[in-house]
This record gives structure tokens, sequence and C-alpha cells, in this order.
């Protein structure tokens, strides 16, 4: 999405208005449908790939992470398979996004299927693109992580209904993802 350039002088304040909200509702929108997985990030592992109408009428926990990083090690990758097994008769999706942001050379598809594999992590995985010059992979640009672990909650309708960056707290975590499913 593109950001529509204004002239503030020759614009009356209303049509300023109405064309900053639209941006930003536009800009929400974005961030709240599951498409930019299809565009944006390759290959999956551990699954096919995931087509975002198939998201649809689930509760969707995306945990962004990469594999050499210690909070992600410790916490996030074992907390985002705990959500895995707990809630996936539940109406509950874990989408995994590994987004490198830095050892590039170190951090390819064949050791990513190294980790996943010593650790028994069996929630499905996609690898977040370079599309540009810019050291910040396209999804993690595109939903303003800030860096990993991530975890975003987005409701059975895509709405992105809490983000959370850095160690989770399990339980108050937990009770949210109770709430969307009984919504």
């Amino acid at each position: 999405m593109e950001i529509m350039p204004v002239v503030l002088d020759a614009m009356p304040t209303n049509q300023l208005l109405i064309i900053l909200f639209q941006n930003i509702v536009n800009k929400m929108e974005e961030k709240n449908s599951f498409s930019f997985l299809e565009l944006e990030a390759y290959p999956w592992l551990l699954t096919e790939p995931i087509r975002s109408e198939k998201l649809r009428g689930n509760v969707i926990v995306l945990y962004a992470f990469q594999m050499l990083c210690p909070s992600c090690i410790l916490h996030g990758s074992p907390f985002a398979q705990k959500i895995h097994q707990t809630f996936a008769d539940k109406g509950v999706k874990v989408i995994g996004i590994h987004t490198v942001f830095e050892h590039h050379n170190v951090m390819g598809p064949d050791a990513l299927e190294t980790y996943l594999a010593e650790f028994r992590y069996s929630f499905p995985v996609v690898i977040d693109k370079h599309n540009s010059p810019h050291p910040i992979p396209d999804v993690m640009r595109r939903l303003e992580l800030q860096g990993t672990p991530s975890f975003l909650l987005f409701d059975k309708a895509g709405n992105l209904r809490s983000h959370y960056f850095g160690p989770v707290d399990p339980l108050s975590f937990g009770y949210e993802i109770g709430k969307l499913i009984a919504e």
C-alpha cells in the first residue's frame, strides 16, 4: 500500500482528514489480512503452503522468530509449540515466521529444517523474504515488528488483537486465546 502524497495548502481540511483517515484504514486492513504470507514468505516447512482463506474462522497466533535468537530458543519457540499442542483442536492455528535480520548466511532453509527437527517443533513455519536491499525482511517490516520473539494474536475475523515483543506471560496469553475462542 502506498500513502498518497498530499499538498496541504491546496486542500480543504475536511478533504485532508478524509484522505488521512482512509490511509489509516487501508494500513489497518493490510495488517489484518494474511494474504501477505502468500506473497512475501516462502518456503513453508512442516506443512503445505497455507492460503489466507483457510485461516479465516480460526484464532491465529503468528510467531516471529530467529533460530539463533536466545530468547526464541529459551522462551518463544517452546511456548509456540505448547500453544500449538494445547489449542490445535480448539480452532487456534500457530504459524511461525522465520524472520532473519542478522546472520543471514547461517540461517538458511536447511539449517532451519534441522533446528525444527532437533527441537521437535510441529507448528507450520514459513520463511520471511528479503525482496529489497533493506536488512529487515518483508513481513517483519510490514507488521512493524521490533525484533524476535514476537507474538501476534488475531481473532477469528483476522483482526490483530494483541502484539507482544519478548517473552510472554503464558497465563495471560492463554487467557487471551480463550477469550478469542469463545467469541
